[in-house]
């Protein structure tokens, strides 16, 4: 069953289509534009004219390239951006014009649940009985902690990622002690281990490896600090535009961690492989 889907997110939007075979994932395309929403929702709390044309354009040009691939089912949805953003109704409405598709917005537990689902399936490593995953997106940061082969039994989602956050403050101790007062209150339930999902985790892999412990995430911090984002570009191979928020992103992923207890484990599945997860088995029931 060949699936796509289109995710809106804060800082990129991403397409992914695939062959879904019970928990198989095997991507065909997968296509993205980089497209600031969050750091323009942040700043004056709605998404520009501009910037609602440019969705526009880059989720019709993604849509038709799905077609293309003969996807059978596409989902197509917002994160963040359609939940944050004061006028999210003029959004969503442009998009589902140009889609000619139902474009829907995802609820916090919702994209929690689905990166839990799409970083079990794809995880490359054994899982033990208990689990959390943490997925720091652009303008919010979701833990879920629960059991390989189950739904998440407990959900939390922050809003404050890595767009927001850079554009919150300056300088890692400032970000630092923003990331601990907007997780005050968030107290995780004990787990085994932890997957990591997300552009901010795939970019801190480049930097210092899979598993990212306490050390590993200094580390991190140290070379994004001393680095130019061309130099880490050059040398990492990480998007220029990553690089200027993946500070932020870092200073997130560590304020998880501590407040999981054990590694981080970077996976390459996540909020994605989960909707096709999840679509593939609606229309199997």
């Amino acid at each position: 069953m060949r699936i796509g889907v289109i995710d809106v997110g804060s800082n990129t939007i991403r397409l992914l289509v695939a062959k879904v075979d019970g928990d198989d994932v095997v991507p065909v395309v997968k296509s993205r534009v980089r497209l600031a929403l969050g750091e323009e929702i942040e700043r004056s709390g709605v998404v520009s004219d501009v910037s609602i044309a440019a969705a526009a354009k880059a989720v019709g040009k993604l849509c038709a390239l799905a077609r293309r691939h003969g996807v059978e089912d596409l989902d197509v949805f917002l994160t963040a951006p359609g939940r944050q953003s004061e006028n999210a109704d003029a959004l969503v409405g442009t998009l589902q014009r140009v889609a000619s598709h139902t474009v829907r917005v995802l609820s916090t537990d919702e994209e929690g649940r689905l990166a839990y689902g799409g970083a079990v399936a794809t995880a490359p490593v054994s899982l033990p009985k208990t689990i959390g995953v943490c997925d720091v997106g652009g303008a919010s940061t979701e833990i879920a902690v629960g059991s390989p082969g189950t739904q998440p039994d407990w959900v939390e989602s922050v809003d404050l990622g890595s767009v927001r956050l850079t554009a919150r403050v300056d300088g890692p101790d400032a970000a630092r002690a923003e990331a601990e007062r907007a997780f005050a209150d968030v107290a995780p339930p004990d787990v085994e281990a932890a997957l990591a999902v997300g552009g901010s985790a795939r970019a801190t892999r480049r930097l210092v490896g899979a598993w990212l412990g306490p050390d590993e995430l200094t580390e991190a911090l140290r070379l994004v600090e001393t680095k130019s984002p061309a130099t880490l570009s050059r040398r990492f191979s990480v998007h220029p535009a990553r690089a200027r928020i993946l500070s932020a992103g870092i200073v997130l992923l560590a304020e998880v961690q501590r407040r999981l207890g054990v590694p981080l484990h970077v996976c390459d599945g996540g909020i994605r492989e989960g909707a096709l997860l999840r679509s593939a088995a609606l229309r199997a029931a």
